[in-house]
């Protein structure tokens, strides 16, 4: 039985097809579905009275018997001679490119724009193929984007290079390195001059692949052939890529040519050649270097400074690592906590944590207050020196700062106590933590009560530690409560072991 449609919806698509000529179904179907929320247009059978062009567009997938095809293809010649000799016309150029910039459908932009290209007299604008070619990239449809990019060389427009800009991006991103060198010379093509900002972005995509450094570096090569200076950044992109491949040699060259080109280098450039010569351990060089950057003007930053600090602490170089710390404020650049605490470890590492703490102690009155890390690098290294009492003083200041210290390091402060009989003040780090709810580990519990209990008393011990353990502790439990029982044994034997 055939379904009859609401007059409306019918006389919508009727106009639709006469004046678009079947490019506005975007937005012939949206008036529909907006005006008839009712009425799905999906499913829409041969036997409906919506004209033909409408239904089969709607159902791509209909199949026609031969006299019906005869008949559809006859409707449609005839609407299209209506067209014609009625003089509409499909639309602007400007309210085609709304068209297809509107689409979320890179595919269904693409259809608007291939019947839009065929009809006579009309000619796509540029910013219709750039749309359609940035829509067709994201959606990595490069095929349909090389496609379209011939038939916008065909069409005699004038390119604007933010087009090839947003291409290179988009093939970088995808991680399609030969894509982007190729966007390179398809700009040349066009007469498009390449800028350095081109270059960067095409260099930059192909560094970061080992197997096209080389025609990375034969693109930098080449550029100036092609009207392309290649600038600071270009040069850095390239010298970094050497670097961390140890080719120092190449790195230097590339850093030297600047001068002869006139181009300064920047803070960057400097520092990527002090990273490089710190991964050979050339750490007197990279100082020489940093001294070179200073007298020629340049301020450090803050990453530089960090790179020769780690460099200088591993190389045990102590006193050079201490003084550049010093500088660094004098020079233009505040150490931050970075700084100081790359040093602090390096003093702890080499058993000069009593140094280690006079850097901690200068690090308020130079603006930068000591952390979490600061606290239990230096607490670390003062228990490895088996300055134990210095330790526990800087445990009971970095907890009145509210800090937590890392189990690891309680547990090495009480072993510490332990091992040379200081079971009270072993005990008072016990009660420390338990009072800020934090929990000692269950090995600290054993060395602290095998500690201060008899030899014949191991058994009360393990019942002891059994009778905390069993309580569940989660993030809402209050530590000095699941260890009330046991802080008070531990107490208790204490004080009786002291009446002896």
């Amino acid at each position: 039985m055939m379904h009859v449609w609401h007059p409306r919806i019918i006389e919508v698509c009727h106009t639709f097809d006469r004046c678009c000529r079947f490019t506005c179904y975007f937005l012939r179907d949206t008036m529909i579905e907006k005006l008839f929320m009712r009425r799905p247009l999906h499913r829409i059978s041969k036997s409906s009275t919506l004209p033909w062009s409408f239904i089969l567009w709607r159902n791509p997938s209909l199949h026609f018997s031969s006299s019906e095809s005869s008949h559809l293809q006859s409707q449609l010649r005839n609407q299209e001679q209506e067209c014609s000799s009625s003089g509409y016309f499909i639309g602007s150029p400007a309210r085609v490119q709304k068209l297809i910039a509107s689409q979320s459908d890179p595919l269904l932009a693409k259809e608007i724009f291939d019947f839009a290209a065929r009809q006579p007299d009309f000619r796509l604008s540029y910013a219709s193929f750039h749309i359609l070619i940035l829509k067709l990239a994201r959606a990595k449809q490069f095929t349909l984007v090389d496609d379209v990019i011939i038939r916008l060389k065909s069409s005699s427009y004038s390119i604007t290079p933010s087009l090839f800009l947003n291409l290179i991006k988009i093939y970088a991103d995808a991680d399609i390195p030969d894509k982007a060198l190729r966007t390179f010379h398809t700009m040349l093509e066009f007469n498009c001059k390449p800028s350095p900002k081109h270059l960067n972005r095409i260099l930059e995509a192909l560094v970061s692949h080992q197997d096209y450094i080389r025609p990375a570096f034969d693109l930098f090569k080449s550029a100036h052939r092609h009207g392309v200076l290649p600038n600071t950044k270009s040069y850095n992109i390239l010298m970094r890529v050497f670097c961390l491949n140890g080719d120092l040699s190449i790195a230097y060259s590339l850093f030297n040519q600047m001068f002869k080109r006139d181009l300064l280098p920047d803070v960057e450039s400097y520092r990527i050649l002090m990273q490089g010569l710190c991964r050979k351990s050339q750490v007197n060089a990279a100082v020489d270097l940093l001294d070179d950057m200073l007298n020629k003007g340049f301020v450090p930053d803050a990453l530089s400074y960090t790179t020769l600090l780690n460099a200088l602490c591993r190389k045990k170089k102590l006193r050079e690592a201490y003084k550049l710390l010093c500088r660094m404020k004098v020079k233009g650049c505040n150490p931050d906590i970075v700084h100081y605490n790359t040093v602090i470890l390096g003093f702890c590492r080499e058993g000069r944590a009593a140094d280690a703490c006079k850097i901690l102690e200068d690090m308020p009155s130079n603006g930068c207050m000591p952390n979490l890390v600061s606290y239990c690098t230096l607490v670390g290294g003062l228990c490895d020196q088996g300055m134990h009492d210095e330790a526990k003083t800087y445990v009971e200041e970095m907890v009145s700062k509210g800090f937590s210290p890392h189990v690891s390091v309680s547990h090495g402060l009480i072993k510490g106590f332990c091992s040379i009989g200081k079971i009270e003040e072993a005990c008072g780090v016990v009660e420390l933590l338990l009072k800020n709810g934090k929990a000692p580990h269950s090995d600290t519990w054993l060395i602290i009560l095998e500690m201060i209990c008899e030899e014949t008393d191991k058994v009360r011990t393990q019942n002891a530690l059994q009778d905390i353990l069993k309580m569940e502790i989660t993030r809402h439990t209050r530590i000095v409560d699941a260890a009330a029982y046991l802080e008070g044994y531990v107490i208790g034997k204490i004080r009786a072991k002291s009446r002896r």
